[in-house]
């Protein structure tokens, strides 16, 4: 007992003096950002953020200090819940800008799925959509569908009780209505808001109302390098409102100094002492990221930040800059003793930054923080099966991690399982039991994705025979990221008939729609596997961001460390910059377009990932 009040006074103690922001809050891929306090679930913090393509969806985040945030559930985690997600093209579909409110008891993540397929005068691109849940811990209800012209919907109870939803209508501003949050009725039509200061793309509203005054906050600028965060009042809710005189509130637009960059998309929220914070986006890309953004280094993606808001009586809310660390002294929530994320509930969620070690026990499910591309075929994953404790079988799907076009899966699925980078530096490792691969181009690894036309992979492949074939477009980086970079591109040519030998595949796809020409990258290498590793068909495969600008791929034998691993790759990290979302590292299983779905099983185990460093000031060159 004497330990127990010891320990506790410690915790205490440490949290007394640990009065000291550190962002990102939520690292890795956690864009737009919405959050909330919430009293009455034990002065917990709740927050929620996009996810586009990626499944589960709408991951919640809970804690009580501000300081550690634990992933508690997921509003979209039932593949029935959104079939449709399945089907949508284009890596920069899906589930765009949720916000999260709590009213009357119940909880609602309300958002929009947006089809970027489809050309802007078609309404249909945008299929809103509300979650609501009595326990953020538990399930949420089946999404309800309502009309909403545009994206980024945010609620807002006036005093009447009627709740308004806020929308961006085409990228030219803001419109609102009264939703019946239960059923989806839109009971007004949508009228004009605020048409933002005239930066471009006003969007990402919310409404408080604080003092007599209504304030709507948008996010200007675009999502990258001009973003921003503007405001504006009315004494009605439908306006006319009156900018802030000293607009934009925040933003890091040629704030050279700052690593942190494309400052936006900012949610509003009070603490239990009525103390004002900002949750919103980021990314860690440095001071010269404006003279290039779309070549820029950052493939973590768009982050989430926090940062003190001071809010005066009847003024516009004062934004404290975003950087690395922010010296809050007094104003951090001290819950007792230990008790700073909830235990209840919780799914074995974990920590948002904490490590992986996860050997798939019988009778266990995968980790909630685990991710899909898209919508999975759940029969392509089984932990444990049958003669493979211990393990995760991979079913392998006919498309490899580019698929038909680098855009779509027409619903077919890619076997794909992983999780998000969420540290500056780190390792990614598994354990591969190849032994039922038995035919020409079935192959099982892993990859760092960004998304289908972004992504990096090493593995274990078969092949029967092949030709090199030198060709001089494209950009390669396959040599430490200490030399010169080199531009070939070699691809191989493979004769069917030969009976087929496995091969370590280094390979990868680096385009997008924005990245000039001679910045694409098309890579595929192989080498004939080791006769030494051969013994038990079991190898082991290695990702590491070696620094901020560079990954590199190894391979080896089963247990096999350090040098007894060795590295097949390099690529850099500005090859797979986000368009929205951020990069995941994970499993892999594909017959590479031969042999219909479900070809093969490849069996995963000691998986593993080490989080060695977060980078939060501009490295030196």
């Amino acid at each position: 007992m004497q330990y127990r009040l010891l320990f506790s006074s410690l915790c205490s103690l440490a949290l007394t003096q640990a009065q000291t922001i550190t962002n990102p809050i939520l690292p890795g891929f956690h864009p737009d950002p919405s959050c909330i306090f919430v009293p009455e679930f034990n002065s917990t913090f709740f927050c929620v953020t996009s996810t586009f393509n990626w499944f589960p969806g709408l991951p919640i985040y809970a804690s009580r200090d501000l300081l550690h945030w634990k992933h508690v559930s997921n509003a979209l985690n039932r593949p029935e819940q959104l079939p449709s997600l399945a089907y949508i093209n284009r890596g920069q579909s899906g589930i765009y800008a949720p916000t999260i409110r709590y009213h009357d008891g119940t909880f609602t993540v309300i958002t929009t799925v947006a089809n970027q397929a489809l050309p802007r005068e078609n309404l249909t691109r945008w299929d809103n959509i509300i979650f609501n849940t009595k326990d953020p811990y538990g399930e949420w209800d089946d999404p309800i569908h309502y009309y909403g012209p545009g994206i980024d919907p945010s609620p807002f109870w006036d005093d009447d009780g009627t709740a308004w939803v806020s929308s961006t209508f085409n990228s030219s501003g803001v419109v609102h209505a009264p939703v019946n949050l239960t059923t989806g009725e839109v009971t007004l039509p949508f009228k004009w808001l605020w048409i933002g200061t005239g930066g471009a793309a006003p969007e990402a509203a919310h409404i408080y109302k604080k003092d007599g005054w209504y304030y709507v906050l948008l996010a200007e600028g675009g999502t990258r390098e001009k973003h921003m965060v503007t405001m504006a009042r009315s004494r009605s809710l439908h306006g006319p409102f009156e900018g802030a005189p000293n607009n934009p509130l925040l933003t890091a637009f040629n704030n050279t100094e700052s690593y942190f960059q494309a400052v936006g998309h900012v949610d509003l929220f009070q603490d239990g002492k009525g103390q004002w914070w900002a949750a919103g986006l980021t990314v860690r890309a440095g001071g010269n990221y404006a003279e290039d953004p779309h070549h820029a280094n950052f493939p973590m993606g768009r982050e989430t930040f926090l940062v003190p808001v001071e809010w005066p009586e009847g003024e516009f809310p004062i934004f404290t800059n975003v950087s690395g660390t922010i010296d809050v002294p007094g104003r951090l929530p001290q819950p007792s003793g230990s008790d700073t994320v909830p235990e209840e509930g919780f799914h074995d969620g974990q920590l948002v930054n904490a490590n992986d070690e996860v050997d798939f026990p019988p009778n266990s499910t995968l980790p909630p923080h685990f991710l899909h591309w898209r919508i999975p075929h759940t029969k392509n994953y089984k932990v444990s099966p049958s003669g493979h404790p211990n393990t995760l079988s991979l079913r392998s799907s006919m498309l490899n991690l580019t698929g038909y076009d680098g855009d779509s899966s027409l619903g077919r699925g890619q076997t794909y399982v992983s999780r998000r980078q969420s540290h500056s530096l780190f390792t990614f490792s598994v354990e591969i039991d190849w032994s039922q691969l038995s035919r020409d181009s079935e192959e099982a690894g892993v990859a760092i994705m960004q998304d289908q036309s972004q992504h990096f992979d090493i593995g274990i492949k078969l092949l029967s025979s092949l030709e090199p074939k030198n060709q001089t477009s494209g950009t390669i980086w396959l040599i430490p990221p200490t030399e010169e970079v080199g531009y070939i591109n070699e691809t191989v040519r493979v004769v069917p008939d030969a009976e087929p030998k496995p091969y370590i595949r280094f390979g990868g796809i680096g385009i997008t729609s924005f990245r000039r020409a001679n910045q694409t990258a098309w890579v595929e290498e192989v080498t004939e596997l080791p006769e030494e590793w051969l013994a038990d068909k079991k190898l082991k495969f290695q990702i590491e961001a070696v620094n901020t600008t560079h990954y590199s791929f190894s391979a080896g034998p089963a247990g096999a460390e350090g040098d007894d691993l060795r590295i097949f790759g390099y690529t850099k990290g500005n090859l797979m910059v986000p368009i929205y979302s951020g990069t995941t590292v994970g499993a892999y299983a594909t017959s590479n377009g031969r042999h219909g779905e479900g070809a093969f099983e490849a069996f995963i185990s000691k998986w593993r990932y080490n989080g060695i460093q977060q980078v939060i000031e501009e490295p030196e060159t």
